[in-house]
């Protein structure tokens, strides 16, 4: 290679990463119409954690994952979380295909990407799909857990230039509370009426999840109680650091609490 060519080669710099770079097209076929269409999917050997909320919600170096958990049906509308997305009855079968297929205008457009807003009403499609099947609790409250965390992270990647971001982002926020309370009070449901494994966590992971989000809304008796069922539990050491931590922040919400 001559000394010019090296030259335009050092000053290409480092290629740019898109989002498409983290994705490829995973095939499906919808079990409500048998159209097959393919999704855009992580290549999840990719992707770099960077860690986690205290409520859970995977950090990640590259892009926001949870944009692309939702697999929705471009031809009648059925949409689920990928894990969920199969598993469908002749009975909910027959009711989505009534109350959600009949008026839902297909998609012809593929994306490749998913903004926030996009993925935020993919999700709002899956939980309407999932009360409309009549899931389980854990389900429902699972999806409005990632719809929370997605509001979350879409509140954190907005445009501090925009001429309404304080407004944007206080409407973020008010609409992440409101899907962590109703994931709190349908993981509290689940636990007392399902068996475990729950959307692929199990016992002490549920536990320690209803923990976290009670704190938020202030029910510490009900993180005061589950953060030692986890702390008793044979769970790995790094859960067990987490509810420890937990634990500290409960005990000082409720000595502020009792000073007021």
């Amino acid at each position: 290679m001559s000394n010019t060519e090296n030259t335009e080669k050092e000053n290409q710099g480092p290629k740019a990463i898109r989002e498409e770079d983290y994705l490829f097209d995973k095939s499906w076929t919808c079990p409500i119409c048998g159209k097959e269409f393919k999704e855009p999917t992580v290549k999840g050997s990719k992707v770099k954690l960077l860690g986690s909320d205290q409520d859970l919600r995977p950090r990640y170096e590259q892009l926001e994952l949870l944009k692309y958990d939702v697999v929705l049906c471009p031809g009648c509308g059925y949409t689920a979380l990928g894990r969920f997305f199969d598993t469908v009855t002749q009975v909910q079968t027959k009711n989505i295909r009534e109350k959600i297929c009949e008026n839902f205008t297909a998609h012809t457009e593929k994306k490749s990407v998913y903004t926030y807003n996009e993925a935020l009403w993919r999700y709002r499609m899956a939980l309407a799909n999932a009360v409309v099947k009549g899931t389980k609790a854990s389900e429902k409250a699972y999806i409005c857990l990632k719809t929370a965390w997605l509001m979350r992270s879409r509140a954190e990647h907005l445009n501090q230039d925009l001429p309404d971001y304080e407004d944007q982002k206080k409407k973020c926020v008010e609409e992440e509370r409101e899907f962590l309370l109703k994931a709190l009070d349908g993981f509290i449901e689940a636990r007392a009426s399902e068996n475990f494994p729950m959307c692929g966590m199990d016992e002490t992971t549920i536990d320690y999840l209803i923990a976290a989000l009670a704190v938020e809304f202030e029910r510490y008796d009900v993180s005061a109680r589950l953060v030692v069922e986890v702390l008793h539990s044979t769970t790995n050491p790094r859960m067990k650091d987490r509810a420890r931590d937990l634990k500290e922040l409960v005990s000082s919400k409720m000595k502020e609490k009792n000073e007021e």
